[in-house]
């Protein structure tokens, strides 16, 4: 059997080959008659093929839960398996008329002389297919096994239909042996039915006798000489005119070459091989000339769906689908003394109904074949392009009618018996090239052929059905279990009774019930509406209506389940109803049942309505007129005189008059409510009588409509009634989605991918938000973590850190203040995929309709489209479909984008236009196209691509279509569809233009290809260099003079303001990165998993890692890396056991360990992290010491290497990359080592972060690369100011200023020039100079903003702040922190949060009046997130945040908030450094000290001991010795000092001038009562502030007062 070839027509076929391969030759080559009805006969011999075993495979399949892939799995077996039966079937000159079922049915049509030969023919045909296919192994351990039957003679065919559409039906007494030979046949046997051995040459067989004159089985031919076949075979070819002899020739390969060919048929004759030569041309009838007669009579033997999908033009591969869908198989049995022409005609009668009547319910016919006892008609409801709501009621109701239509007009009709079912199958191509057929395949069809024999002479429908069809209980009834052959579990079974007259009423019931945990989302206008009903009813006495219209699952039975709750809890008598779609049909049922609830009667025991009803009507409705009920309530009250005399209108008038009487007088009594659900399917007759009643009587009507139905004459003219409010329902906004979406998974918050998993399916839709909730629950892919249990522990393995990851993200619903209520977090299994998810049933039938309802190329371009994900470029579009134009492609989009299908996104998101290279290469790509083979002795060729147009990328903008639309295609084609993509977009699957290419891990390509292999060991095949710094052209060193820091600055504007996009295009066009990460990376890592190329999507994880962490998007990053480690497979706990599921080499090792450093830094995982950079860094050939001693001696060799290195020569600009990438990720490792040791104030932490930037200054100067040099000297700079060696300091910005004159000509470059700008300004506020920082901050944000780099942009704006503040530009400061929220709070940045309320509170404490946020705002985010790791691990900026908001509660004085808070800054004034943030909070802390010393009564600190002013100054000496290189704040705290110390005298300070302490700063000072004006500048004091840093850290109290004035 063949495993290596699919059904797929080539695409230069003419439409008329194409549904000749639909069809048989006994088709294509009729000739034609006067009446199509004609009975015609021929002699020929039939050949079946009975596959057995697929019934009890398909019943294992079913079992399993993962049914998709079961039936993926299924009918790939089934389609690849009946290939090659049929391509030898051909070979041997056979016609296939059908392939039903498991069944295959072929003709030889000869004259009454020749059947003998062929008999023969046939019979070594069926020997072979038995020989080579007869059993079939599948991996589930269920064989496949083949029974053959064989039968000759005459052979009636006539066709059935009308001109629309038309059935080849094969009948006959020799039809019938051929299915008893088959039926007695067992596995892997033949058998002749008695006709056909009569007819045959016996000496040539060797025959069984099973049954006298019924039946032999055939074991073996007796051919004696081995050429006698061949002389028969070519003798037979005489006989068969439509065979093709040029296929059928013989070759010898010995002495021929062997053409290309599908297939290989061997036979052996002497010592010569022969080889039947086997193609798509099998058949003449694929080579007919043009002949629209012909073609128009083929075109009525095929399914209008399938039509329009060739006329399309669409390839036969991507027809196939699976989808749910719902099966009639209609049985007629006749009696077998009925004439052959008269059954024809019964046949003709029947299938002109059936076919009617299935049309009209939304279903096709697909095909009509004869069993032994009568006929069969095979109904398929919900085919591509053809799916409705309710095909399940639909198929019930018109297999009723059939059915009743069958008994009643069908003469000699002896049985008929349907049975129904619905589930998936799989809908499309089975066959061969040359011959195949439209067909379903599934467990639901076996099913369905099962129900015709186990419950003869009923309509029968299997539960699904029974469920999906929504139909009262009362139609059907439950039959009694029977064994079926070959299933296990049939399920539950029911007779459809048909639709009946409702023998009652309905009951009060709404869809929904009032959620009691939780309120209604969004819906407040929509209340809002209904109170003014409330409201407009009391006071002006007049009925009103609301009408709230909204999609479907927009929540409309929930806002009438709110509603019908304050109602009633104001005193409201609310009757509600809820309409089906079968209501619509009944006359008058709205108000009947609506009427039944009023009185009560709904839900009382038939015995005791009448009586009920009764006591109800006394009073209110005269005696006589009772009996006026009695049809109506299903009640039998003594029919009187009066009513007797009416005629029924008048009758009907009367009934209503009685209704509208009771109502009034109802209404005084007690407010009354209607509440009617799905009101579109309300009957005529119901809205009028609403429409009356609205106008005469004081009631209040709530409705829903859906949109797409279109309402009567009668509801729009209630619509049109002043006293009607239209109240069309909108989706949900995110946040209130997200908000539900918490609520259904009990959780406070949900990780980024679950919401973008919910986002992208919803669309605001609740219902589809509540099923998908429930789906992932069912499924169990979501891990629970209880929030406050695991707050403050750090993880130590990279395993368990999705929990933390999740804490590290703002909540999606505020957690509970009650402590004692556990709070959960939810994250998703590392091994789940979301993208793959499938959709629940109910959600997945929704989009299908959707999808249904557009035309087959408007379906065939979203099932492309959903193969590439929800954004997607037009260009790959286009790639993946055939034969399709630029114009045709854009002509489609925009019909779709006009129904709102598809969107334009909203920002333009295109792919990058220049030439890019391709940088990788797949493997599997590589094997499986063979036009696309690499030079196998150039594994880095370069290879030109052209450019990339610059056009719009869209979206999907219907939820679930996406989803639906990808889960039809059937695996194998869903494979070939991804590699496709990946083969389009790993071309771009590098950095933008804009950025000059190049990979996101620098190098990571030539890293890991080693240029001494072949292309066979490399994935990445070819590469084109763009202008990365790294391998730009090394220029001579120039030795400038050191320029100042003003001159720097102004040769920044003038490099900016003269740049050009002749001279250079990377400051002119922005970076388009994050698009290429959006619709380049990630797609392309999704493909790679499809298509199981684990390696090659290891790779391109990492990328979208870097491109994620380069964008500041560390939770996406650490999504794909999860991923990747996913794909590597638990490691193991011993190291020499490690061994990864997919290989990767060395350095992608490293790198991985590098990105998942930065990611677990970036969520405060700080040991983890100092951990994973070392390890990258062992396999980066560069240790990093453990010990101090180690630390010391690595420390002399680093200063030796730089001392040494001074003497060498530049290194050459042909350096080796993979050197280059080695070094890259070295600095990338060391930079992140300082970075966590410095965080940690303690002398051994500091010499580990000294080393670390001597040791990054070295690796960067030996990678040549300047950019890289001056962030080494930006980085040693910033340590050095956090230690307070301000030498240091000062000297390394020096340094970078001087090296940065050579980074101008590149992304880097100017990169390293923001990141140095940055530490200028830093550096200026540090020293005082506010205004030059103010300048250089604002300089550097801009370069920021045009490189996309928000996370540094934010630093820049924190900058910012803190100059503005100092200098009192409060205004400023406010545009600074409205700017930096817009950064931050989309990307859920925890740490810049806490920044920025940070200085939310010192606005308030000392803005004047300014506000930013308020104080509430600020206090709740640092109580919901001042455990967490990342706030655990950022001293310098808590230090701040919490003395900030001790001086607030001091102010109220609040002395236990002020205790909280104030004892934890000073457990964390230990662990800060002398760097601006903590510097900053030990300001605010000292603040705090001389506040509680001078205004705190005593004895209020519960759990701190107090603090002495001796024990005060303490700090303000270690506040001078640490925070020496942070002179901006020395003024203000020598001026506290000095409070201090004269408090100590006992003189008194003013409240006043403690919380304003930059009025007294900056403009007069409050000191024992008297004013002392400044005399100087604050700046200048500042540059004085410099040298007085410098003395020791004993001066006395004369000192500091001699420094203050």
């Amino acid at each position: 059997m063949a495993t290596d070839k699919g059904v797929a027509v080539p695409p230069l076929w003419p439409v008329e080959a194409r549904l000749a391969a639909l069809l048989p030759d006994l088709l294509v080559f009729r000739k034609p008659r006067g009446s199509e009805h004609e009975l015609a006969t021929a002699q020929g011999v039939l050949l079946g093929v009975h596959v057995t075993g697929f019934t009890a495979l398909m019943d294992r399949f079913s079992l399993s839960c993962k049914s998709e892939h079961d039936m993926d799995t299924l009918a790939h077996i089934f389609s690849y398996y009946i290939s090659d039966i049929v391509e030898h079937v051909l070979c041997f000159g056979g016609d296939i008329l059908n392939i039903t079922g498991n069944v295959l049915l072929a003709l030889w049509t000869v004259e009454q002389n020749q059947l003998s030969d062929i008999i023969t023919l046939v019979a070594k045909c069926s020997l072979e297919i038995q020989e080579k296919f007869g059993i079939y192994h599948t991996r589930e351990g269920q064989d496949l096994q083949l029974k053959i039957g064989l039968s000759a003679g005459r052979i009636s065919q006539v066709i059935v239909g009308d001109e629309q559409r038309q059935y080849l039906l094969v009948t006959g007494r020799d039809v019938d042996g051929v299915q008893l030979a088959q039926r007695l046949a067992q596995a892997n046997e033949i058998v002749l039915s008695w006709n056909c051995w009569k007819l045959c040459e016996q000496y040539m067989f060797e025959v069984e006798i099973m049954r006298e004159d019924e039946a032999v089985k055939l074991r073996d031919m007796r051919i004696i000489d081995p050429f006698d076949f061949d002389e028969h075979f070519y003798k037979c070819l005489d006989n068969l005119p439509r065979y093709r002899t040029s296929a059928g020739k013989l070759f010898c390969p010995l002495l021929y070459p062997c053409p290309k060919f599908q297939r290989l048929i061997f036979h052996m004759a002497g010592d010569i091989l022969f080889v039947f030569l086997l193609s798509d041309t099998l058949r003449t009838a694929l080579e007919l000339d043009p002949d629209s007669a012909l073609e128009q009579t083929l075109r009525k033997h095929i399914m209008k769906n399938l039509l329009k999908k060739i006329d399309e033009g669409q390839p036969v591969e991507y027809i196939s689908e699976f989808r749910t869908v719902t099966m009639v198989l209609v049985s007629l049995e006749f009696h077998k003394t009925a004439w052959m022409l008269h059954l024809c005609h019964l046949i003709q009668e029947a299938a002109l109904y059936i076919s009617t009547v299935i049309e009209k319910g939304g279903g096709q016919l697909s095909r009509i074949f004869m069993s032994e006892t009568g006929c069969m008609f095979l109904c398929v409801f919900g085919l591509p392009g053809d799916k409705k709501p309710d095909e399940c009621a639909h198929a019930l109701e018109s297999s009723f009618s059939i059915f009743s239509f069958c008994w009643e007009n069908l003469t000699e009709t002896k049985l008929v018996s349907i049975s129904i079912t619905s589930g998936p199958v799989f809908c499309g191509m089975v066959g061969a090239v040359a011959r195949h057929e439209y067909t379903v395949i599934g467990p639901k069809v076996s099913l369905v052929a099962r129900m015709i024999t186990a419950y003869p002479g009923l309509v029968s429908c299997d539960e699904v059905t029974y469920l999906r069809s929504m139909l009262p209980a009362y139609d059907f009834k439950k039959l009694p279990e029977k064994m079926m052959k070959n299933i296990s579990n049939p399920g539950k079974m029911y007779e459809y009774l048909g639709h009946r007259r409702c023998i009652m009423f309905g009951k009060r019931h709404l869809a929904r019930v009032r959620n009691k945990n939780h309120s209604l989302l969004d819906r407040e206008k929509e209340l809002e509406a209904f109170r003014m009903a409330q409201q407009g009813s009391l006071h002006q006495k007049k009925g009103q209506a609301v009408l709230y219209e909204g999609e479907k699952g927009y929540g409309k039975s929930q806002l009438l389940a709110e509603i019908n709750f304050l109602a009633q809890k104001e005193g409201h008598r609310v009757l509600p109803l809820k309409l089906k779609e079968a209501d619509s049909k009944q006359c008058f049922y709205a108000i009947q049942t609506l009427m039944a609830i009023f009185f009560e009667i709904d839900m009382c025991p038939a015995y005791y309505r009448q009586e009920r009803l009764h006591k109800q009507l006394h009073g209110m409705v005269e005696e006589p007129l009772h009996c006026l009920f009695n049809d109506l309530f299903f009640v039998k009250f003594p029919l009187s005189f009066k009513v007797s005399h009416m005629d029924d209108l008048t009758r009907q008038k009367k009934v209503k008059a009685c209704f509208f009487q009771v109502l009034q007088k109802a209404m005084r009594e007690t407010p009354l409510i209607f509440l009617i659900d799905e009101a579109q399917y309300m009957d005529a007759a119901s809205w009028e009588f609403l429409g009356t009643l609205l106008s005469s009587v004081p009631i209040i009507m709530v409705m829903t409509l859906t949109p797409t139905f279109t309402l009567c004459g009668w509801a729009q003219h209630f619509l049109q009634s002043p006293q009607a409010i239209f109240v069309p329902i909108s989706k949900l906004a995110t946040t209130s989605l997200l908000r539900m979406a918490c609520w259904e998974l009990g959780v406070v918050s949900i990780p980024q991918e679950l919401q973008i998993y919910l986002l992208r399916r919803c669309f605001g839709n609740p219902l589809y938000c509540e099923v998908l909730c429930q789906d992932l629950l069912s499924k169990n892919i979501l891990l629970f973590h209880d929030l406050q249990k695991e707050e403050d522990e750090e993880n130590s393995k990279w395993e368990t850190l999705s929990a933390n990851a999740m804490k590290s993200t703002m909540y999606s619903i505020s957690p509970a203040s009650s402590e004692d209520q556990e709070l959960y977090v939810c994250t998703v299994k590392d091994d789940v995929n979301l993208d793959t998810v499938l959709l629940p049933p109910l959600l997945k039938e929704i989009a299908v309709n959707q999808l249904d309802q557009l035309s087959p190329g408007e379906q065939l371009l979203v099932k492309c489209a959903a193969v590439i994900g929800h954004s997607f470029h037009i260009d790959l579009l286009q790639h993946l479909l055939p034969g399709w134009g630029k114009n045709k492609l854009l002509q489609v989009l925009r019909a779709l984008v006009d129904i709102n299908v598809l969107r334009w996104c909203s920002k333009s998101q295109d792919l990058p236009a220049e030439p890019i290279l391709m940088p990788s290469s797949i493997e599997i790509i590589e094997q499986t196209k063979e036009e696309r083979k690499s030079d196998a002795g150039c594994p880095l060729r370069l290879q030109e691509e052209l450019s990339l147009p610059q056009t719009e990328v869209l979206e999907f903008g219907v939820p679930l279509l996406q989803e639906a639309a990808w889960e039809l295609w059937p695996k194998a084609q869903q494979t070939a569809l991804h590699l496709e993509c990946a083969w389009f977009l790993r071309d771009l699957a590098c950095r933008c233009g804009s950025c000059h290419g190049g990979d996101f891990v620098p190098f990571h390509r030539f890293a890991i290809c080693s240029t001494k292999s072949s292309s066979g060991t490399s994935r990445f095949c070819s590469y084109k260099d763009t202008g990365s710094i790294l391998t730009q052209v090394i220029t001579d060193k120039l030795q400038l003079p050191s320029p100042q820091e003003e001159e720097f600055l102004d040769q920044v504007n003038r490099k900016l303001a003269q740049t050009s996009p002749e001279k250079d295009m990377l400051t002119t066009k922005p970076c388009h990165c994050k698009e290429v990460l959006k619709l380049v990376l990630s797609p392309l890592t999704q493909h790679c998993l499809v298509i199981g190329e684990n390696t090659c999507a290891f790779y391109y994880l990492l990328e979208a890692a870097a491109a994620s962490l380069d964008l500041s998007d560390n939770y996406m990053a650490f999504l794909y890396l999860r991923k990747a480690s996913s794909l590597l497979g638990q490691p193991s706990a011993f190291s020499f056991f490690k061994k990864h599921k997919v290989k990767i080499s060395q350095f992608e090792e490293a790198t991985f360990c590098c990105l998942r450093s930065e990611v677990c830094f970036n969520m405060g995982q700080i040991t983890l992290a100092k951990k994973l950079a070392r390890q990258a860094l062992r396999l980066l050939k560069r240790n990093f010491p453990w010990t101090w001693f180690g630390v010391i001696f690595q420390t002399f060799l680093e200063k030796c290497w730089r001392s040494c290195s001074l003497s060498q020569p530049p290194d050459n600009r042909s350096e080796n990359k993979k050197k280059l990438a080695i070094l890259q990720q070295q600095v990338q490792c060391l930079s992140l080592l300082w970075q966590l040791y410095n965080l940690e104030a303690t002398a051994s932490s500091r010499r580990f972060a000294y080393l670390a930037t001597l040791m990054q200054e070295n690796s960067a100067k030996e990678s040549a690369s300047e950019a890289q040099v001056v962030s080494a000297y930006v980085a040693l700079s910033q340590f050095s100011q956090n230690m307070g060696d301000k030498e240091k300091w000062l000297h390394c910005e020096q340094m970078a200023i001087q090296k940065n004159s050579l980074c101008w000509f590149s992304r880097e470059g100017l990169l390293a020039t923001a990141q140095l700008m940055q530490a200028l300004a830093y550096t200026k506020l540090c020293l005082g100079h506010l205004d030059f920082s103010i300048r250089l901050g604002f300089q550097a944000r801009e370069i920021c903003r045009h490189l996309k780099k928000p996370a540094l942009e934010n630093l820049v704006l924190s900058v910012l702040f803190r100059s503005a503040f100092l200098k009192k530009k409060f205004d400023l400061c406010v545009h600074v922190l409205e700017s930096q929220w817009a950064l931050i709070a989309q990307g859920h940045d925890v740490l810049g949060l806490a920044c920025f309320y940070s200085a939310c509170l010192d606005l308030l404490l000392y803005g004047k009046g300014w506000l930013c946020r308020p104080f509430g705002e600020c206090l709740h985010f640092i109580q919901h997130y001042e455990h967490s790791c990342i706030l655990n691990s950022q001293s310098n900026v808590m230090l701040g945040v919490h003395s900030s908001l001790a001086m607030w509660f001091a102010q109220d004085s609040q002395w236990k908030l002020f205790e909280h808070h104030f004892s934890k800054a000073r457990q964390l004034v230990k662990r800060t450094n002398a760097s601006l943030f903590g510097s900053h909070g030990f300001v605010r802390f000292l603040e705090c000290h001389v506040l509680m010393l001078q205004k705190m009564p005593e004895g209020v600190f519960a759990h701190t001991p107090s603090e002495t002013s001796h024990q005060t100054l303490k700090y303000f000496k270690e506040f001078f010795s640490r925070c020496v290189t942070c002179p901006v704040y020395h003024q203000w705290v020598s001026e506290l000092q000095a409070s201090v110390m004269r408090y100590g005298k006992r003189e008194s300070m003013s409240l006043t001038n403690i919380i304003r302490p930059f009025d007294t700063c900056l403009t007069r000072i409050w000191i024992e009562g008297e004013f002392l004006e400044e005399n100087n500048s604050f700046e200048g004091n500042l540059q004085r502030f410099v040298r007085v840093a410098d003395v020791k850290e004993n001066k006395d109290e004369e000192e500091i007062q001699e420094c203050i004035c």
